[in-house]
């Protein structure tokens, strides 16, 4: 909606202070654009007005006519309210004096301040003379309105019953009493043309006002009352105000309930309790560098300053989480390891007797061979080339089992890792003491993705005979720690 929104500020005290000139001009031709926003304040904050049961507003027109009206809540912590001067409340041109009024639950009222605006008369209105309105939205309002009707008319009374008090001295008595009762049926059709409005929605009887003995007194119908008291645009129900006042006072979502996108550069340790998304590379503080994939964010911030924060890549589902603890060093991201992260590691292990036996000479680097493989998790290993081909990076166990027959005296033998044909590591070093003798080699190593993992073995013999050794039976296992 589009408004001439002019902001009057209040500052609600004790002190002596005189009814103000607002400096706000409106026209008859602002229809339903004419807006009247107040920003109070008390002893320099914002006055609450969270607990309030209505701000009310009584504007007196330069007309004679008279509306005491309901104003709305714009920011109940911000102490702003306002109301929108109706279609016919803008037809009555000329200088508008007007009190603004704040009401409590509790029964405490406030007098604001009084202040005064102008309506002025749009060239195409310069013919158009409204008549005089009276709207009152509350039941006492409404007496001291009609009882101030009938006090006006009881005046009027006075003053043309004291102007003819010396008519006989100029006429008969005849003629002055027919001027006299003229004056009198013009005041009361003066009175009558106001009483019978029919704007005041409540529904009332004489009695109840105390005027009983005026007449042709006129109030809204039954169902002009039920059409007003049901309007939910002017009323809030108990449960609805209660439900506003007790709701949760700052956005977690852009306006729409989606995500709110992070602006570039933004350090996610800094930002407040929400839900946001960013690609990974244009934010400080990701769980993961030079990272094009989109993220999501959720912000939950506890007392003191704490906060912990999840973070997703959306690609691949990947979880990581922080905590941020002010004044203390950021401990960094960790990620959440799910099932499926488990039953992704690799795992191989070969026991096989019947084909697992080789010839190894000395001098002579031979690959050594595994036979069928007993668990084989990721479909890595090739039996045919006793090769294992990583699918995985990470930190790896392996345990290398070697029984071995017709193994020369004094002989030096080492077992040694080969990545892609190139030697990478040396298991270990073996000096057997027996010419029929087991050995078990461990190592824990890092490997990346693609690696193609083979084993060795490297006799070096003193020049005793035999030279060669004969290996009966090899295993392996090789499992993925991290």
């Amino acid at each position: 909606m589009i408004y001439k929104d002019p902001e009057v500020r209040f500052n609600i005290n004790a002190q002596m202070k005189r009814s103000i000139s607002a400096n706000i001009q409106f026209s008859t031709q602002d229809i339903g654009t004419a807006k009247l926003s107040f920003n109070l304040t008390k002893d320099g904050v914002p006055l609450p007005i969270s607990q309030a049961t209505h701000g009310k507003l009584f504007m007196r027109f330069a007309d004679g006519s008279k509306f005491y009206v309901n104003t709305e809540v714009h920011d109940a912590l911000g102490g702003v309210i306002f109301y929108v001067l109706t279609p016919e409340q803008i037809t009555h041109y000329g200088t508008v004096q007007a009190e603004l009024y704040v009401n409590y639950d509790n029964g405490q009222k406030l007098s604001v301040h009084k202040f005064s605006f102008e309506i002025d008369r749009a060239l195409v209105d310069q013919d158009i003379v409204p008549a005089a309105e009276y709207y009152i939205d509350d039941f006492e309002s409404l007496k001291a309105v009609i009882q101030e009707m009938a006090d006006d008319a009881e005046r009027v009374l006075a003053e043309l019953q004291k102007k003819f008090e010396n008519l006989d001295n100029i006429e008969t008595k005849e003629g002055a009493q027919e001027k006299a009762d003229a004056a009198e049926a013009g005041a009361k059709a003066y009175t009558d043309e106001h009483a019978i409005k029919t704007d005041n929605p409540h529904k009332v009887t004489k009695d109840q006002v105390g005027l009983s003995n005026v007449d042709n007194v006129k109030q809204a119908s039954k169902s002009e009352f039920d059409t007003h008291n049901s309007d939910n645009t002017r009323h809030i129900t108990a449960a609805e105000r209660t439900k506003w006042n007790g709701g949760q006072l700052r956005k977690l979502t852009d306006d729409s309930g989606k995500r709110t996108q992070v602006a570039n550069g933004t350090d996610l340790l800094t930002l407040p309790t929400g839900f946001y998304f960013a690609v990974g590379n244009t934010v400080l503080n990701n769980p993961t560098t030079n990272d094009s994939a989109q993220f999501t964010y959720d912000v939950i911030e506890s007392d003191q300053g704490r906060k912990t924060i999840y973070a997703w890549r959306i690609s691949d589902n990947t979880l990581w989480h922080a905590t941020v603890i002010p004044d203390s060093a950021f401990k960094g991201w960790k990620r959440v390891i799910t099932d499926v992260d488990f039953l992704n590691k690799t795992f191989v292990e070969t026991y096989d007797f019947n084909n697992s036996s080789f010839t190894a000479t000395e001098g002579v680097v031979t690959k050594i061979k595994f036979g069928a493989a007993r668990a084989d998790d990721q479909s890595e290993y090739d039996q045919t080339k006793s090769e294992v081909t990583l699918k995985n990076s990470g930190l790896y166990l392996i345990r290398l089992y070697i029984s071995a027959t017709s193994i020369p005296s004094n002989s030096d033998i080492s077992f040694n890792c080969y990545i892609n044909d190139n030697h990478y590591q040396t298991i270990s070093y073996w000096y057997p003491s027996r010419t029929t003798q087991t050995e078990v080699a461990i190592l824990q190593q890092k490997f990346n993705s693609g690696d193609k993992v083979t084993f060795h073995i490297f006799p070096k013999v003193t020049g005793s005979t035999p030279s060669a050794v004969n290996v009966k039976s090899a295993f392996l296992t090789m499992s993925q720690i991290r």
